[in-house]
């Protein structure tokens, strides 16, 4: 970086950081807050799907469930590490909030979050049984796959290199929930399957976040944002409509 150039417009002009030093302040406070919302959402998806390992059909079943816990709660630590070096306390954090607490299953949708709390918002919900399980990871693994392509490209490189490498394992759990709707498809009820996937797309949809932003054209001048909130909807939306239709299963009708 030029030594006449202030650190946002080396951002501004597409410049990427690498150590916490000399970070601005609102730059480091945006990155605090994407991170954390990832480890809380990683953790808090983590701890509803302990609770349903024992309900897969068969042995496999229940290892790749309990496999998953396992991977996203590393992923959590993953980024949970990039946060240590600004300060946060990474031993004490993963006891600081309830992460199996839910809202009640019909509780409205709702995008607040709390400062204690930054989980996405479909993490609000209770899972209720396998097929609802499976369902929700489906939408929420293309949903997953949609945002860490937009987080691999943030500014703060080393931040950047873990979604990187956490991506192709988050892309792991998308196929086997694939694989598990498969199964269903042949098995469950397609009633229940067409209701759970009712119940869980707007609560997906939700946790890419309001259309309009104030803070996204801030968020692009750090390098931190590439793509509108809308835009990614958009992307997850068409994907998921594609998936579904080659599992022989309907998304919910637009608007």
């Amino acid at each position: 970086m030029n030594d006449e150039m202030s650190i946002e417009t080396y951002l501004a002009a597409g410049g990427v950081l690498s150590n916490p030093t000399n970070v601005p302040p609102r730059y480091r406070a945006e990155l605090m807050t994407i991170m954390a919302s990832f480890v809380d959402s990683a953790l808090a998806g983590a701890a509803g799907f302990v609770d349903i390992i024992n309900e897969g059909p068969g042995i496999k079943s229940r290892m790749a469930a309990a496999r998953i816990v396992l991977e996203k709660t590393s992923n959590a630590d993953r980024v949970l590490q990039v946060m240590g070096d600004f300060g946060a306390d990474t031993e004490r954090y993963v006891d600081h909030h309830p992460w199996t607490a839910r809202l009640e299953r019909e509780a409205g949708l709702d995008q607040a979050r709390s400062k204690h709390d930054r989980r996405l918002a479909v993490f609000n919900y209770p899972l209720e049984g396998w097929a609802d399980a499976v369902v929700m990871n489906l939408l929420m693994g293309r949903a997953v796959a949609v945002q860490l392509a937009e987080l691999s490209m943030v500014s703060y490189q080393p931040l950047a290199e873990a979604f990187r490498a956490i991506a192709p394992v988050e892309a792991h759990h998308a196929r086997l929930a694939h694989e598990g709707m498969s199964r269903l498809v042949q098995e469950a009820d397609i009633g229940m399957l067409q209701d759970a996937i009712q119940y869980w797309w707007p609560r997906v949809a939700i946790s890419f976040g309001a259309d309009t932003s104030e803070k996204f054209d801030t968020l692009c001048a750090f390098g931190l944002r590439q793509r509108s909130n809308a835009e990614l909807r958009a992307r997850w939306q068409s994907e998921m409509r594609g998936s579904l239709r080659e599992l022989g299963l309907d998304a919910p009708d637009p608007g």
